[in-house]
């Protein structure tokens, strides 16, 4: 299964696809899990695009060509669908899910506001200070 990242990376890499795989009124058949799992051998990631005259729900139809292929649903959006499959000799590299999370400041170490009573004397970044008009 694929991570929220590696998902990201592959909607990113899918942006600039054009359709590989088109789905008509025959919905999803042998004929067509077997055009896309050729089409996932040569490509790893493909575009498949779902036309009108499909009567299936986009839904089903990436849940079925995803199992008959053995393949990753990265994104359905509108009426398209991004499949992925990784190669015998993978030619993408996806993102590892890091064990650390980022951010997140030690506390007592630096950054923040200064402690209770000892300011530095200057207004904060970005604002300033409100003076009186007279007049």
């Amino acid at each position: 299964m694929l991570t929220g990242k590696q998902k990201r990376f592959l909607r990113a890499l899918g942006h600039s696809l054009k359709p590989v795989v088109h789905v008509g009124k025959g919905d999803v058949s042998e004929a067509l899990i077997k055009e896309t799992s050729e089409a996932l051998a040569t490509h790893e990631l493909i575009k498949v695009k779902i036309l009108e005259s499909c009567l299936m729900d986009r839904h089903e139809v990436s849940a079925e060509l995803g199992a008959g292929c053995k393949a990753e649903v990265a994104q359905v959006l509108g009426r398209t669908l991004l499949l992925y499959k990784a190669a015998k000799e993978p030619r993408l590299e996806l993102p590892k899910e890091s064990k650390e999370k980022k951010g997140g400041a030690s506390a007592g170490k630096g950054g923040g506001k200064p402690p209770a009573g000892k300011s530095s004397g200057k207004p904060p970044a970005g604002k300033t200070p409100a003076t009186k008009s007279t007049g």
